[in-house]
């Protein structure tokens, strides 16, 4: 009698992973979505559309959406999902801005970590956005591309794919067209905007600090400008046109003007509880297609109180 031979658990088969039946269709004109999808789908009946509507089976430019309304803009992605719902990601701490098939763009809330450490190995936002592609598809990947501090919040890019991955990690300083930040600091700088240049090295307790030795560190660059002052604190916008380690942080303590929470560069109060350090704005050339990619969060409600009164800027 032949000896059975198991390859795999018996069941498994039948309970292997296929992946999702997903049609995609790129927006070429202004309309909402309803028309849109009736249109790009002639053979389905309106009430089949608005079914898959009612059922999250519709995304648009990687995000489900149920409202029959939702406006459409050229270049827009909208994905139908003939399988199953697309899973509604929420994560109190994370939000997904953006998310195509080959980078995810989020919003990191601070005490966040970007990714683990020796210590930290799980519910960093590397760890949350990799559960929620593998719930899509066991095979999904994810790839760092760049961090955040713990305690800074704001715009962050992770790859989806290692093409995307490494051809942002290796064209980063070309590809980044523009990368700024919302910062609170202490007292009220002098002049109100400008330049900061110095090299940044690290020292043994791994701070970092500036030096005029170009041999001993690394050249870091700030542009600044002072949004708003009032209460003894300044609402800053930073741009930085190089990516250290702790750029903003050393940067604001050598002008004088420390982030508030920041006890590590100086700063003598934390009225949020919090250290002030937001990424704003992240505007860079898609790894894959090359379309010009630009997100802007609002300015955070806390900064915006802490400098209360009278405001020209949106808030969240």
């Amino acid at each position: 009698m032949p000896r059975k031979s198991f390859t795999t658990k018996p069941g498994a088969e039948r309970n292997r992973f296929r992946p999702d039946v997903i049609e995609r269709y790129e927006v070429k004109e202004e309309m909402p979505l309803l028309p849109f999808l009736l249109s790009s789908m002639p053979d389905r009946k309106r009430t089949a559309v608005k079914s898959l509507l009612a059922h999250n089976q519709i995304a648009v430019n990687g995000r489900p959406v149920t409202q029959f309304d939702t406006a459409l803009r050229p270049g827009d992605e909208v994905k139908v999902n003939l399988t199953r719902e697309f899973k509604v990601f929420y994560n109190r701490r994370l939000k997904i801005v953006y998310e195509d098939d080959d980078i995810i763009v989020v919003n990191k809330g601070y005490g966040l970590l970007s990714m683990g450490t020796d210590k930290i190995k799980e519910g960093t936002a590397y760890d949350i956005l990799r559960d929620y592609l593998k719930w899509q598809d066991p095979r999904n990947k994810l790839f760092i591309v760049h961090r955040l501090d713990r305690d800074t919040s704001g715009l962050m890019v992770f790859a989806k794919n290692v093409e995307a991955k490494e051809c942002l990690q290796h064209n980063w300083n070309n590809m980044v067209l523009s990368r700024k930040y919302l910062a609170v600091v202490e007292g009220r700088p002098d002049p109100a905007e400008g330049e900061i240049r110095s090299y940044l090295a690290e020292n043994t307790r791994f701070e970092v600090y500036s030096t005029d030795d170009p041999k001993e560190g690394q050249l870091a660059v700030t542009r600044y400008r002072t949004l708003k002052s009032r209460n003894g604190y300044s609402l800053m916008e930073v741009e930085l046109d190089t990516g250290r380690k702790n750029q903003i942080r050393v940067h604001m303590k050598d002008l004088g003007h420390p982030i508030i929470g920041d006890r590590r560069y100086g700063a003598k109060s934390s009225p949020l509880h919090r250290m002030a350090l937001h990424a704003q704005t992240l505007r860079f050339v898609h790894p894959i297609t090359r379309k010009d990619m630009n997100f802007s969060t609002p300015v955070p409600i806390s900064f915006a109180k802490t400098v209360a009164g009278p405001t020209n800027y949106q808030t969240d």
